[in-house]
């Protein structure tokens, strides 16, 4: 064989190997990142429920101080 087909061939190999190797590092430090944020939306979700039912108690119990000061004013 030519040693410039040789070569060729060589560089060929080399280029799609390094390209491949370059997507599956991309594809798989995306799929850690994407992890990452599902948890950390998921942390806020929590956060935000928690925060949201303690709006709701308190609107409950200012309801229920109206409530037991016009008892009093009465």
């Amino acid at each position: 064989m030519d040693p410039t087909i040789v070569s060729s061939i060589v560089t060929a190999v080399v280029s799609i190997t390094t390209g491949l190797g370059t997507v599956l590092g991309v594809i798989l430090a995306n799929s850690k990142t994407k992890a990452l944020m599902e948890y950390k939306i998921d942390q806020l979700e929590l956060k935000v429920t928690k925060h949201n039912n303690l709006i709701d108690r308190m609107y409950k119990a200012e309801a229920r101080l109206d409530v037991l000061e016009e008892i009093e004013h009465s």
